[in-house]
């Protein structure tokens, strides 16, 4: 017989685990009719207006490869933009395939094996297991129990073999939002110990009391990370960008050159039509959504309240993490066990991404659940 199709895998493919996010989607479409209160992308279609952009771009033929850095004219729109607020001597902007997608190439073009790269825990799944693939070493910061990454709990984690710190604000999955001033200090930090940063801001656009400060005008060698699957509800389209050092930025493209060749061409279209979106009554939709969720919970769970993004990240009542998890499936209530984000197990990521109707029944079997442990 010959060799199991096993050992024809590479090591690399085992230095990562299947995402426990997307475990709970395969379970949740064999549930009739659950309480998705799992899902990290938006409650709602996405506007209208935008779908039809859409379609008028793939009627008119932009059905082809686009340039590797995206459209020209959206490039330089996405730059200009950027511009207001960043210098961009010497940095370039890429069309991604998503923030994720932005982020793989970014950690294939920067990580050599047994480099460090800094990730604050909690974290979002993307930033363990990618910089894992590659050969690197997260370097996991705990930032419990305030969620705050901060430059002194930063440092004593720093290393000669250093390469990268990860910031994310709004974050998944805590709803942190890092003030000014702390990603000043992270700035001056990087700084002195000549580190590249990484500023995740997807989420940039759901900040609940008062704007979410960006790393990129306070840190020359800032990879800033960006899109519109969330401020859009567009996640499937996958168009997001990276904007960063030239150097780094050119290599990212010959890598996309091999990879996703181009983010797809006609989502670059509408949302080159939509930049200018409307976001604010989202914004202030999942406003009321957070308060919904914290008000529903209060007394019967500690947590932090979120200041940012679509999670609550507040501590099982009762058992572990997993085991509350599982009790709630059993109710017909997805939600995720905090140890998908984190090393540690109290706690639970809960999305208030939902429709009022589903928060509530949410609220409801959470309270419930919460009782059965007292």
């Amino acid at each position: 017989m010959g060799d199991s199709p096993r050992s024809f895998l590479a090591e690399r493919a085992g230095l990562i685990d299947a995402s426990g996010i997307r475990k709970v989607f395969d379970l949740a479409a064999k549930l009739k009719n659950p309480v998705n209160l799992s899902i990290g992308q938006p409650y709602h279609d996405t506007p209208g207006p935008l779908k039809e952009s859409a379609a008028r771009a793939i009627r008119a033929g932009w059905n082809r490869y686009t340039p590797t850095h995206g459209r020209p004219d959206l490039v330089e729109a996405l730059t200009e933009r950027i511009a207001e607020t960043v210098s961009t001597e010497g940095k370039e902007l890429i069309v991604t395939s998503g923030v994720s997608g932005g982020l793989f190439l970014a950690f294939a073009t920067l990580i050599n094996p047994g480099d460090e790269v800094i990730v604050g825990d909690p974290y979002f799944v993307s930033y363990k297991q990618c910089v894992r693939f590659f050969g690197g070493t997260p370097v996991l910061v705990d930032t419990y129990p305030d969620f705050r990454l901060t430059a002194e709990r930063i440092e004593p984690r720093i290393t000669k073999h250093t390469k990268l710190i990860i910031t994310a604000s709004p974050a998944n999955p805590t709803g942190a939002v890092l003030a000014e001033g702390e990603l000043k200090s992270i700035a001056e930090l990087a700084r002195r110990y000549a580190l590249l940063v990484i500023s995740d801001e997807i989420y940039r656009s759901f900040s609940y009391d008062g704007p979410a400060p960006s790393m990129a005008p306070l840190y020359e060698n800032t990879m800033l990370l960006a899109g519109f699957s969330k401020s859009h509800a567009a996640t499937g389209w996958r168009i997001g960008y990276a904007f960063g050092p030239t150097c780094i930025i050119d290599e990212m493209a010959k890598l996309q050159q091999y990879s996703f060749v181009c983010a797809p061409a006609p989502a670059q279209a509408a949302i080159l039509e939509h930049l200018d979106l409307d976001t604010d009554p989202v914004t202030k939709a999942y406003r009321r959504k957070r308060d919904l969720i914290c008000e529903g919970l209060e007394g019967k769970y500690e947590f932090t309240k979120p200041s940012g993004a679509f999670y609550l990240f507040p501590k099982a009542p009762w058992g572990t993490d997993a085991e509350f998890a599982d009790e709630a499936i059993r109710n017909n209530l997805l939600i995720l066990p905090g140890s998908v984000f984190s090393e540690r197990t109290p706690h639970l990521r809960i999305s208030y991404s939902a429709e009022d109707s589903v928060l509530e029944r949410g609220i409801e079997i959470l309270r419930q659940l919460a009782d059965r442990g007292r």
